[in-house]
Formats: C-alpha cells, sequence, structure tokens
C-alpha cells in the first residue's frame, strides 16, 4: 500500500514537471517578460537618486593633549551621539542649511544620520535626484550641525572626518537587482498558472487517470495510429 502511494507521488511529480517542460517556451516568455518591465521602471520610470555622506567626530571636552579617555567618559560619550543625532536632525540646523544654500523645500526626509556602535562618529547621508544637491547638503549641514553640537553639548570639537563629494553611479534605482527580480517573479507567475490549470484539468489524459479517477482497472490502450506512422 505504502509503495503504490509512493509510486503515485513520483508520477504525479513526473506529471506536473513534464507539463511545466511542455510550457517552457511560455514560461520563458513571461520571464523575459517581467525583466522587460523591471528594465523599464528602472531606467525610465524611476528618478535615480545620488547619496553623498560626511563623517564627523566628536571630541570630548575633557580630553586634553596629555590624557587618554576613561571608560566612563567613553561611554558618556557613545550616549551623547544620540543626542548628536537629534541635534542634526533638528528643525533649527535644517532651517539654516536651507538658508545658507537657498533651498525652499523640505530636506528631512533627504537625511540619514548612522551611529555606527560604541563609536562617537556621525554619519551623515542625503540623497537627491542632483549629485551636486546632495553633497551641498551634506557639507552644509555637517557645518552647521558641528557648531550646534558644540554651543549645546560643550564639547570641545567637532573634527571632520570626511567631506561628502558628488556620487559618480545613483544609490537607487538598482537596475540589475530589479531585472532579476521581475524575471524571478514572471518565472514563478508563469509556473504558478501552469501548475493550477494542470491540476484543476480533470480530463482523463493518461491511463493511470482511469484507475485513479475511476476507479476501473485497465484492460488496455487503444494505441495512436497517427504517431505509429
Amino acid at each position: 500500500m505504502y509503495n503504490q502511494e509512493v509510486n503515485a507521488t513520483e508520477i504525479d511529480v513526473l506529471s506536473l514537471l513534464k507539463t511545466l517542460w511542455s510550457k517552457k517556451f511560455l514560461i520563458i516568455i513571461t520571464a523575459l517578460f517581467g525583466a522587460g518591465i523591471a528594465f523599464v521602471y528602472s531606467s525610465f520610470l524611476v528618478t535615480p537618486q545620488f547619496d553623498s555622506t560626511t563623517r564627523i567626530y566628536v571630541v570630548s571636552q575633557n580630553v586634553d593633549a596629555g590624557a587618554g579617555l576613561t571608560n566612563q567618559e567613553l561611554q558618556a560619550g557613545t550616549y551623547l551621539v544620540k543626542d548628536y543625532k537629534e541635534i542634526i536632525l533638528s528643525q533649527d540646523v535644517l532651517s539654516r542649511v536651507k538658508t545658507e544654500l537657498g533651498l525652499v523645500e523640505d530636506i528631512s526626509d533627504k537625511i540619514t544620520v548612522n551611529i555606527p556602535v560604541d563609536t562617537r562618529i556621525v554619519s551623515i547621508t542625503v540623497r537627491d535626484a542632483d549629485p551636486n544637491v546632495s553633497a551641498r547638503i551634506a557639507n552644509s549641514l555637517r557645518t552647521v550641525a558641528a557648531q550646534k553640537i558644540i554651543d549645546v553639548t560643550k564639547v570641545s570639537d567637532v573634527t571632520t572626518l570626511e567631506e561628502a563629494v558628488p556620487a559618480e553611479q545613483p544609490s537607487t534605482p538598482n537596475t540589475k537587482r530589479n531585472i532579476a527580480i521581475g524575471m524571478l517573479a514572471g518565472t514563478m507567475l508563469a509556473v504558478g498558472f501552469v501548475l493550477i490549470v494542470d491540476i484543476l484539468d480533470d480530463r482523463v489524459k493518461r491511463p493511470q487517470d482511469i484507475e485513479e479517477v475511476m476507479g476501473l482497472t485497465l484492460l488496455g490502450v487503444v494505441p495512436d495510429f497517427k504517431k505509429l506512422k
């Protein structure tokens, strides 16, 4: 009984694989169609965005030229970095940047502030459709925010580790990744459609279907004379 169930399962799997193989051109065409849609979307319908990043390091006011940092000072400095993020994104800082650059649109949604764990390094990333604008905003934001951090937290200095430069390549969209996703989605859609149609098709297409569906014993098969010619 168990062997019969295993054989039936194997037959069903083989039947599904044969069905997929018989529809291989449909699957390939659908996959290419999905890749084409993704390419058109990425190349013509989406505006490329460019990222520019600047990094700063905040120096504690308790540090002098001949002294090192204690563990407590390092821990306190790490906690303060979270405050620096809020200062950078404050409306006062953003308003000054907009005034300095002559911008009128909101820039808060273009800015991302990242703080690596257990450091006092702050990365400021600006995303814009114009790579030069994103670099200008990032550098202006760094300058204004650095002075604001010094005024508010009374730290000794905010050192620039890296200035923002215009990006040569867009960060989004990722055309290659989108094409791969589109091709995969097209393939899955075609495979799913073929399998569903095959499963819902209750017509007798194989000799085994007579025994499985109708419960009758197969006595013989009439050959297809067209295939024998």
